[in-house]
This record gives C-alpha cells, structure tokens and sequence, in this order.
C-alpha cells in the first residue's frame, strides 16, 4: 500500500501541475496575440517622452524596451517547448501505433551487421596476400596500454567530442519525479506497482541502473567488478571518437583499429529511449530489449531521462554527486522521493567511507612501478611525474601501516597492533604528504585513466602481486615468516594454524586493480577536515592492516540534493525515531525548519489484530533485562527459555525470535543445547537457525515456510516452527513474515550498537561538539538509543505485512517501559503496546 500511495499522491501533483502550466502558457500566449493589434495602434499614436525617468533612474522607453524584451523571451521559449513537446508526442504516439516503426529499426541494425561482416571478410582477404609484419603487430597491440599525453591541470579544458556529442543529444528537463529505493528487487516491485496504478497506461517512466546491471555487451560484463566494466565502457566510447580521426589520416600507417562497443549506436538508442518512455519497463524488460535490438540500454535508457516525468533509481545514483552527473541526472526544481529510508544517514556515511588494505597498497606500488619501467621511454613528463606522485603516496601509505612497499605484505608482521584514529590534515602531515595537491591527483586519475591501463598492463604480463625478487632464499625466508606468523595466531584462534592469508588477497585482488579502490581513498582525502576522520587499523600483518576513511558528517553530500530540490520527500514503513534525520540530516545541511513537513499514519489493521506487549519478568519472577553484564548469566539465558517453551505451547505456525548479536544467539542456543531445553522446545515447534551466509537465506526460509503448512495440514504435536533471528542480520529487512510464518516475534533484550567500537565512539564525540542537547540528553546518548530503536522497530516490523494479518509482539526487557524508548516505537504499535509486570497476565493476554 506504501508504494502506491506515494505513486498515486505524487503522479496527481504531477499531472495538475502540468495542466496548469499548460493552461498558463496558453494564456500568456493569447496575451501576445491580442497584445501585437493593440501595440501597432499605440505605436503609431503616442510617441514615448524621450526626457521622462523611469523607477530606476532609466528614461521611460528604456525601462519599456527592457520590460517588453523580457516577455518576449518568455514567449518565445514557450513556443520552442510547445513545438518540442508536440514533436515528442507525436514521435510517440508514432511508435504506439506504428508496429512497422518499430521493426524498421531492427531491420536496419541487420542490414548494417551484415555490410560490417563483409567489409571484415574482404578486409581479412586482403591482408592475407599482404603478409603483414607480425613483430609491427605485436607492438601496435601494446598501444591502448600506454597514458596518452596529459595536459593540463586545469579545470577549464576543452570538453571531449564525447561530451559534445552527449550535449547533441540533450532536451530540455521536463518538471519530473526521481523515486529512489535500496535494491534493484525493490524498484522492479515499485515498477510493477506503477504498471498496475491508474498512471500506468499515461506515464513516461525510465529505470536507470548500474552498467553492472544493463550492459548486453558480454565480453565487457565479463569483467565482473563494477569499476571494471566502467572503465571498459568508457574506453571504448572513447576509441569510437578516436576511430574518426584516426580514419581521416589516409595518407599516413594506419594505427590499429581499437575496439569499440557493436552496441552504442546513435540510432537505435534514440530508438531505445523511445520505446522506453512509450511503456513502463522495469530494469529486466529494459535489458531484454537492449539485447533483441543490440542496442545499449545504459545509455538508451539515459537519453529518457530529459522527457521522462518519473525516473526510478538506486540510491547510491542520487546520493553520489560524480555518479549523479555522469548519468545525465539534473535535480534544479525536480522532485525526490528517498524509499525504504530508514537507514538514509548510513548509506550516505557508506557510500562516501572508504577503505584500502595494506596488501592493495603494496600491490598497487607494485604494479605501477612495474608499469613506469616499461614504458618510461614512452610517458610524458607530465604523466611520469603524476605516477611518481602516486607511487610516493602509496609508500607513505604504507609506512603509516608500520610496512615497506618492498617487501612480501603478508610477511611483514607489524609491531603495535590496534586501532588508530586521525583528523585528516594530522594524517596528512606526519604520512608527510601535505605538500602534495590531492585534487589535481584525484583528476589526473580521473582524466587519464591511469587504473584502467594498468589493469591491461596487469592483465596482459600477469604481474605478480610483489615486485619482491622471488628467488630461492626469498622464498625461503617468506615461508618461514609466515609459518612463524601462523604459530603466533594459531595460539589465539582455537588451536588452528592458520594458512597465510596471500590466495584470499590474491582472488580479491584479481577481481579489480586496488589502484581503483586507492583512488576512491585519495579523493575521501579531500574533504573538509572537520567532516571525516582517517582510521588506522594495524592488524598482525601489513597486509592484513589497513587505512579507512570514515565520513562524520552526512550532511555535507545531502545538502546539494535538498537545496536544489523543489522538494524532498523520505519515505519508509518504519521511520521512528525521525528525530536523526531532522537533526543529522536536514538542520546541519541548513534547511529552514518551517520547510520540514512530517506526516505520519496509523495502520491499515484492526487493532485487535496486534498484541505488543513489553515484558517486565519471566514465569519464575527473574527480571528482564539483557545488559552486557548480566545477559549471559544462566539464570537469564534459562528464563528466556522458558518464556519461548510457554509461548510454543500456545503460538500457532510461526514464531521468529531476534537476538542482538549472532555471537549472542550462538551462546544462548549452546546454553539450552546442555540444559535440554531445545529438546523440550524441539517438541513443539521445528527449530532453524539464521545462516551467516547470504546465500543460505533463501534455503531456510523456504524449509522453515515448508515446515509450517505442513504441520498446519497434518495437525499433530508439533504446531510449526521457530526461527532463531539476528537483529540487522539478513531477516531483520526486507522479509515478509506474513500469516503463519510470524504469528508471533520475541526481541529478546535491546540491539544497542557496539559502544566499543571506535567508530561509534568518534561518531558519538563528534555529535556532541556540534549537535545542540535536546531536553536535556547528551546528542551521543540519543544516538545510541535511536540505532537500537530503528533495529528494533525494522525486525518487529516483518510480522503484520497486509489487511487481514495478525500477530503478537513481545518486547523482552523492562527497560522498553521507559518513556525515552517507548515513545520511540512505531505510532501505530506505540497505541496498543501494554506494559506487563508479571509473566502471568501477559501469558493470559497471549493466550486469548
């Protein structure tokens, strides 16, 4: 019902307001045709008084000329964008209604593959009589990996053909609404919803996703890691442009052709985006259709985005500002709407947090070096002295570690371990590289390529991951290093050695270049040193340590989106507490507060079709609560047990319990192992057990559904089954444990984040030097409750998932009954939770 609702109220605003600009613009347009009859008539009557001063000191006629100027402009950018709109819907009321339009382009695309494929057979022909030097071959394939000339630091370069060709392209941005949403599953589902709304039929919708996830091209999907496939993309639009100019040099030796993409065609993505915007397709139907018409739906889909009036988008597109721009995506007066938002302010603090180990540095110093050797003869002086940079950078970076870049990571032990916290200028200057200007670092990579090559470089000559001689009494010594590391882990790892850790490095290092995630790291290095903090984190070996960046202040990449917006709407089931965004996200990117609006509603169910209760003790009168201190204590760990074998005895189907921590639940399930309460509990209900792996989730699930009809058919002893959950783990979001898979969820204790954690800690610091204390709390210790809260309020959540469901929820631990935390639960539960003392009556109330 969430999505339509916001379908619905947000495409009404949109077609109102379209009508009345349309409605508008008709009626400034009237206005000049009867204005020009009355204008001649006042022209030719009254002459304007030369010596008149108009407001501004401006005779009359001058202040008149500039007034009627200024109107005339409005009129005629209108009739541009009528003759724009009128041609765009007449194009697409063509290709409605027009089957044979749309096959004309696939037959075009035939006839011009099989012109290409017999140009190649004679091309192939020809060269065979040639004999052409096979050495003069190998060279030239050498080309694409050499830096072409870089030249210059400045910002105000000429654009590339690539980006005026883009520009060709580009219409005019229609008023439109950008919806955005955690997962691909999430927007094909909102699409689907679009499909079945009374909007489906009218509106012009495009799904933009990640190259990753629209790429046809094979041998570029291939490739596997994201940075990859880009810059794979990138390069060969690239090569498309330089194929021209290379082909206009007939006289001179030819360079070898380049691959360029068969599937970026003008034509058939004009043809592509027209089809887009004709029907709603979500991102499967989109790739499907790149794939029949061997048309890019990347791009195809891109060149919607001007006339489209809704674009659906992952998170990440929006809330990154360099990926938001290469995708075309102007915000200037348009509408926002962030689904699923409750974890907003942690995915922008994960998206721009970023963090590198000390074997990718050590592989990266590596393989550059190896590649500045090879062709120093061929590098440019500009290029050649950025790679030095870079690979100073890279040492630096290590040295911070406790490492050097010339010796084996995963040998080289480090002597103090822990974890370090620095500003970033206090990290700039004692890794002394202060006097180095990372912003034109950042664009050099950006501009040139660099890991992309190097990534060819590496791929070609199979570079080791060291640049280490490894001769025999290396190696030796390698082993023998390693074999005493081992012993000295084994001793606190349950008695197992441990095998070094270079094959794990190695896989993950052959999936992408580590320059691309270093990049991700020097461009982190530029923000404003109050913002973000760098995190050291020394770890047995140099290669397991490593250097992150860690963002403080969400609201400095927020705040471009709300003030460009018309409007920003965040959206989500279980948004309680809001108190963060408003604070966290909205006041400290300066937003008026008058212009935040909350709305909140109740649920669609009666409200006797849910039981929230909070339990204060358990049946042997042991009271509830789960701190740190005294939740694993026997007795705590029994009574929870207890409590479950009561409520097994009288829940129907399903029961889902969440622990804090899987550590937690490992223990307390070890517990009642040795006590023989799951035997007891095993009677009633089947038992499962959350996995750790995400590709185990789904397995589970389906047993644990299969189970339940069956002891629901079959009648019997045992009634259903129990799922031991985690909170924040994979069922905890996104899970429908709707009808019999959750008649009843437990949250046994409170998930309050790890406090430990240094992380947290600097968080929780920099909240109190810059947050004002609200009624009192120190902003950290409302921090703290809040991320409990929203974990809570996220699991409890998967239980009511539609009209007629019901369930009941049970909050295990006084400290829920206090006002701080129980104002912060969900409204619509908040109304019906009772507060029980005893086990007694809340063991009645459940079993009514």
């Amino acid at each position: 019902g969430k999505s339509l609702s916001l379908i619905c109220g947000a495409l009404s605003w949109l077609r109102d307001f379209e009508e009345k600009k349309q409605q508008e613009e008709a009626r400034l347009l009237a206005l000049e045709e009867s204005g020009q009859e009355g204008k001649r008539q006042l022209t030719s009557a009254a002459p304007g008084r030369p010596d008149s001063k108009g407001t501004a000191g401006e005779p009359d006629w001058v202040t008149a000329f500039v007034q009627k100027k200024e109107e005339r402009d409005v009129v005629d950018r209108l009739k541009e964008e009528q003759i724009r709109r009128k041609k765009r819907e007449d194009r697409l009321e063509k290709i409605r209604h027009n089957v044979q339009l749309k096959y004309a382009a696939k037959r075009k695309r035939c006839e011009e593959d099989e012109t290409k494929r017999l140009l190649q057979l004679s091309k192939e022909v020809l060269s065979e009589g040639a004999g052409v030097d096979v050495l003069e071959q190998v060279d030239h394939s050498e080309e694409e990996l050499i830096l072409a000339e870089y030249e210059s630091d400045e910002e105000k370069k000429v654009v590339s053909g690539l980006e005026g060709d883009d520009d060709d392209l580009e219409e005019e941005h229609v008023t439109k609404i950008y919806y955005c949403s955690r997962t691909h599953s999430q927007l094909s589902q909102f699409v689907r919803e679009v499909q079945k709304s009374p909007f489906g039929k009218d509106t012009r919708l495009v799904s933009l996703g990640s190259r990753q996830n629209l790429c046809v091209n094979e041998e570029v999907r291939r490739l596997g890691a994201l940075q990859l496939i880009n810059d794979r993309c990138m390069e060969m639009q690239k090569n498309k442009h330089e194929k021209k100019s290379d082909e206009e040099m007939e006289g001179k030796k030819r360079r070898v052709s380049r691959t360029v993409c068969p599937f970026y065609s003008y034509e058939q993505m004009q043809f592509l985006r027209d089809e887009v915007l004709v029907e709603v397709k979500d991102i499967e139907q989109l790739v499907a259709l790149g794939k029949e018409n061997k048309v890019c739906p990347y791009y195809g889909s891109r060149y919607a985005i001007p006339a489209a009036q809704l674009v659906v988008l992952p998170y990440q597109m929006l809330l990154h500002e360099p990926t938001r721009s290469a995708a075309g995506i102007k915000l200037k007066n348009q509408i926002v709407i962030i689904d699923e938002a409750h974890n907003l302010i942690d995915t922008i603090t994960c998206i721009h947090s970023v963090e590198v180990s000390g074997s990718q540095l050590c592989c990266a110093h590596s393989q550059l070096l190896q590649y500045m050797e090879r062709y120093s003869k061929r590098l440019k002086a500009k290029n050649l002295m950025y790679i030095k940079q870079i690979l100073y950078l890279l040492e630096q970076f290590v040295a911070m570690l406790g490492g050097n870049v010339n010796q084996n990571p995963s040998c080289q032990a480090v002597s103090q371990t822990g974890t370090v916290l620095k500003s970033i200028n206090d990290f700039l200057f004692q890794s002394q590289i202060d006097n180095i200007n990372l912003f034109k670092v950042q664009r050099y990579c950006e501009k040139s390529l660099i890991s992309r090559k190097l990534f060819g470089f590496v791929e070609r000559y199979g570079v080791p991951a060291t640049a280490v001689k490894t001769n025999k009494e290396n190696q030796k010594l390698a082993g023998l290093q390693s074999f005493l590391l081992t012993l000295q882990q084994g001793s606190d790892k349950e008695g197992t050695l441990q095998s070094p850790p270079m094959e794990a490095e190695n896989d993950q290092l052959r999936t992408a270049s580590p320059l691309m995630q270093i990049e991700g790291f020097l461009s982190a290095l530029t923000n404003a040193n109050q913002d973000g903090r760098v995190i050291l984190n020394r770890q047995g070996t140099v290669g397991q340590s490593s250097l992150k960046f860690l963002l403080l202040n969400p609201a400095v990449h927020f705040a471009k989106v709300v003030e460009e917006c018309r409007a920003v709407i965040i959206a989500g089931g279980t948004m309680q507490p809001v108190a963060d965004f408003r604070e966290q996200l909205l006041s400290c990117a300066g937003v008026d507060p008058a212009r935040v609006v909350e709305f909140s509603c109740g649920h669609v169910i009666p409200p006797e079709n849910i039981l929230p209760i909070i339990l204060c003790s358990g049946p042997s009168n042991q009271q509830l609560e789960f701190t740190y201190q005294t939740r694993d204590l026997p007795q705590m760990m029994d009574e929870t047990g207890r409590i479950l074998c009561n409520l097994c005895n009288v829940v129907p189907g399903g029961v889902v319990c969440f622990f804090p921590s899987y550590e937690y639940e490992k223990h307390v399930y070890a517990h009642w192992e040795k006590t023989g309460l799951l035997t007891r509990l095993a009677t009633k209900k089947k038992i499962f057990q959350e996995p750790k792996k995400a590709n185990q989730v789904e397995q589970v699930l389906v047993e644990y559904a299969k189970c339940i009809k069956r002891c629901s058919q079959a009648g019997g002893q045992m009634t259903g089954a129990l799922l031991l959950s985690v909170v924040g783990g994979k069922m905890s979001e996104g899970i429908n444990f709707s009808d019999d898979l959750g008649r009843c969820v437990i949250m046994v204790g409170m998930p309050y984040p790890n406090i430990k954690s240094p992380e947290l800690q600097e968080k929780m610091t920099w909240l109190d030097k810059t947050m004002p204390r609200a009624a009192g709390q120190a902003p950290s210790k409302v921090l703290i409750e809040n991320l409990c809260m929203k974990a809570v309020n996220q699991s409890i959540g998967r239980a009511i998932r539609h009209q007629k469901d019901f369930a009941s929820i049970l909050l295990l631990d006084h400290r829920y009954a206090r006002p701080a935390i129980f104002n912060k639960l969900p409204q619509w539960i908040r109304e019906r939770t009772q507060v029980k003392a005893a086990f007694g009556s809340a063991f009645a109330e459940l079993r009514k």
